[in-house]
This record gives structure tokens, sequence and C-alpha cells, in this order.
């Protein structure tokens, strides 16, 4: 009898930083994973329209795919943030997890308690976000760049626009190094953004500290699962795009090295 898949999905190829986290986690389990690039980027929409497109992926996965998804993972920060608390409301039945921008890792890592956060507009605007840095008040500095552009080209594989747009963000952030009153810690607050992380690594001194939360979210998603595989089974995967399907099938094998076929979605 076919297990039930875990659900994953985001505005685009992004996502597959949170799968390849879930995937180390939970190797036995089967995942769907729902790129809805067609739409993307999530973090350069207005919160209506992010929610809309929750709502209707969410339904898809629950009941157009056979068999339906025991969980929800909202591999997106700006999805989570503008989505989360009203599908739990309105499927209180199904475990769903979402993400966050890691803060509270990066302070307790942090040395100088200077921290960088690169995110999309809409993850920074969102009063999600805004009560996490209230509930951090007093224990570091944040300095919060908003990266317009920057998801989009990764989406797209764009080489020299991930390099220059990391450039000017980076700079914009100010001064990194391990120092009192430089950034020591920069949290990658998009789940496209690990995808730029040999790019930033160039970019800053040594001994700066990357943060992404695909490990936290993974940990969470066992923890809430109602009964985890075991076994030797090993998780299938299927790859679902709004947008064109060759953008996620090549991301899928550069980046988690499957060859893996993706089923084109209308929107």
């Amino acid at each position: 009898m076919p297990r039930h898949p875990i659900g994953v999905f985001d505005s685009g190829v992004g996502g597959l930083s949170v799968l390849r986290a879930l995937r180390t986690e939970l190797p036995h389990e089967d995942f769907v994973y729902l790129a809805d690039s067609g739409y993307a980027p999530y973090g350069e929409r207005d919160e209506a329209f992010v929610v809309e497109r929750a709502r209707r992926i969410t339904q898809h996965l629950l009941h157009a795919e056979q068999p339906p998804i025991q969980a929800l993972v909202i591999a997106c920060n700006t999805a989570t943030a503008a989505a989360i608390h009203l599908l739990r409301q309105e499927l209180p039945g199904l475990p769903i997890v979402g993400v966050e921008p890691a803060l509270k890792p990066a302070v307790a890592s942090s040395r100088t308690k200077r921290i960088g956060v690169m995110a999309t507009r809409g993850t920074l605007a969102s009063a999600k976000f805004k009560a996490l840095l209230a509930r951090l008040a007093g224990q570091a500095e944040f300095v919060c760049q908003p990266c317009d552009g920057l998801a989009d080209a990764i989406e797209h594989a764009d080489t020299s626009k991930i390099i220059a747009l990391c450039s000017i963000y980076t700079r914009a952030i100010g001064q990194f190094g391990l120092k009192e009153g430089e950034v020591d810690t920069l949290v990658l607050g998009c789940t496209h953004y690990p995808f730029a992380s040999e790019c930033l690594r160039t970019l800053l001194p040594a001994g700066v500290q990357l943060i992404d939360n695909g490990a936290p979210v993974a940990r969470q998603t066992r923890r809430v699962l109602p009964d985890p595989a075991s076994g030797q089974h090993s998780g299938q995967i299927k790859l679902l795009s709004t947008g064109a399907p060759a953008l996620l099938a090549q991301a899928a094998e550069r980046w988690l090295g499957l060859q893996v076929p993706v089923q084109a979605l209308p929107g």
C-alpha cells in the first residue's frame, strides 16, 4: 500500500534546499515537491496574492495528488509569514511546518552580536518577522537587507546576476568580520539563498557564518509526523511545477543530484 507523501512547496526552486535537508532527516519518506514558478517570486508580491496561492497549492496536494499528503512543509519564508496561520486554522488535522529566518540560531552562535539578514521584502515587512525581531530585542543587532531580484536570479541560474546582486547586498549590510562592531553571522532568510552560498563565501571574510533553516525545519517535520517511515525503503520524489518544468528539473539535478521528470501543472 503506497505511503502518504510529505508535501513541500515554494514559489520556485529555492525550497529544494529544504527538501535536501528533509531527505537527509527522513530518508524513507516519500515527498511531492511543488514549485509555483509560474507565479514566482512571492517575495515581491502582495500578501493577499501569496495567501491565495498557498491555499490553492495546499488544496491540490490534499485532493488532486494520490495518495494525498500526510503533512505539509511550506518551504518559503514569504508564504510562511503570510499564510501558515490561516492554513493551520482551516486544516487543523494536517501537520504544517513553516520556515522563518534563523535569527535565534544566529544569536546563539554570533560572538559580535551583529548579525546580517538577507531576505525578501515580503518576509521583512511581515508581521511574523517583526514579531520575531521583537522577541530578540536586546540580544543582538540585526542589519536587515531586502534582496530584490536575488531569488529570481537563483531561480533562473543566472550566475553573473547572482554574483552582482550578492556583492551589492553584502556591501549594503556593512563591514563583515570577527571583530567587535563587525557582522560575523549572515542569516539566509529565503530558501533560495543557500544556493548562493558558494558565491557569498567568496565575498565574505573567513570565519563569517552563513545560517539557513533547512536542518531545523527537517527536525521539526520529523517531530510532527504521526508515523515516520522506517526500514530499507528509499523514499521517492515527485516534482511538480506551474512554470517551466525544465527549470525545476535542472535545479533538482544540479543541487540534489536528482534525475526526476517534472510534471507541469496548470496555474
